[in-house]
């Protein structure tokens, strides 16, 4: 055999054999750093607990749901997710519905959550201005009994309540129950919804907003009753903060407060149709003062605009047609403006 050639073919066995190694070496480095990688991503993305609430829609693939995860910032990598949910065989065990999770999570967490329901969720959703008839409708609705319902609205039931300590004796909870989502899962009552709804209340009744009620010349439960009156008449933060200001200037001068929505309360709360000439002790227009009491609930921003009204000096304000509340001082001017900008609102009743 030509020594050359038997060279050559031991230097080409040796560079394949090293080829071959060095593939090997590579694919099993590869192997660890995807698989560290994959590990890396499967961990929580932050130690923060703060619920996030997420609606995964019927009909949903696995990439849609780590999608939505992703978007959420509740797992650091929709691959990695997709393939934990792969490896584990778990793709048709997702299921769809309302999920209250966490970023401290880690996707094996998320995963067993949403595979096996463990949290699932609906939510109760109280909208702001809305009144005890419709909370009590919307609770109804979530699929609590109807007597369970009205049971859990007693106002006995919270005696203790800090959010109640200023409600009167006989009064129910109207104008108490926070405008918030709340969750339910199927261990909830009703009870621990309005207990929520309570607890959100009481930390927005803080010790400088009954103070600021005091120096408004309100009770605390005047003050909720404005701020519900206020929350009716006008969307806007800094209307509602003139709205204020109109009702707060008539009610130290002495001149009714002629609002359209207390009366249209009164016909409601009595089992009436909406009326705009309702006789009633919450009809604005024919009693001095507030209401007797709240006539829905109250969001933050109304609760502000109660106690920190608009330095202006308004006797009057119309909602136009065009969404928008225009202020006057005096009758005729108010006149002018209702017949200028409340051409449809104004002839309808609404």
């Amino acid at each position: 055999m030509d020594p050359q050639k038997s060279s050559k073919r031991r230097r080409w066995h040796w560079l394949l054999t090293a080829l071959v190694a060095l593939i090997i070496v590579g694919g099993i480095a590869t192997v660890f750093v995807v698989r560290h990688v994959y590990n890396q991503n499967l961990r929580a993305v932050s130690g923060n607990q703060k619920r996030i609430i997420v609606t995964i829609p019927t009909g949903s693939t696995v990439s849609d749901i780590a999608a939505l995860l992703k978007n959420n910032g509740l797992i650091r990598s929709t691959w990695a997710f997709e393939q934990y949910v792969r490896n584990n065989n778990l793709g048709a065990d997702l299921k769809a519905g309302t999920y209250a999770l966490q970023p401290s999570q880690s996707v094996q967490e998320i995963v067993n959550i949403i595979s096996e329901g463990k949290i699932s969720t609906d939510l109760v959703t109280f909208v702001p201005g809305y009144r005890l008839d419709q909370i009590r409708k919307v609770l109804i609705q979530s699929g609590f009994d109807e007597s369970a319902v009205d049971a859990a609205l007693d106002p006995n039931k919270y005696a203790t309540h800090p959010a109640l300590v200023d409600k009167p004796v006989g009064a129910n909870l109207e104008g108490y129950l926070y405008p918030e989502s709340y969750q339910k899962t199927a261990e909830t009552s009703p009870e621990d919804i309005i207990g929520l709804a309570l607890d959100q209340m009481s930390q927005r009744l803080t010790p400088d907003l009954r103070s600021a009620f005091s120096k408004q010349g309100l009770s605390v439960y005047e003050g909720i009753t404005l701020a519900s009156i206020v929350q009716q008449e006008v969307p806007a933060y800094e209307e509602r903060r003139q709205a204020a200001q109109v009702f707060l200037k008539r009610l130290r001068e002495g001149i009714k407060l002629q609002s359209d929505i207390t009366v249209i309360y009164g016909a409601i709360a009595a089992g009436q149709d909406p009326s705009l000439s309702f006789s009633s002790s919450y009809n604005t227009y024919e009693n001095p003062g507030l209401t007797p009491g709240p006539i829905s609930n109250v969001s933050e921003s109304a609760l502000e605009a109660a106690v920190n009204p608009a330095a202006t000096d308004w006797l009057y304000f119309v909602s136009g047609d065009d969404g928008i509340t225009y202020f006057s001082r005096t009758l005729e001017e108010h006149q002018a403006l209702t017949a200028q900008h409340c051409k449809e609102l104004c002839n309808t009743g609404n």
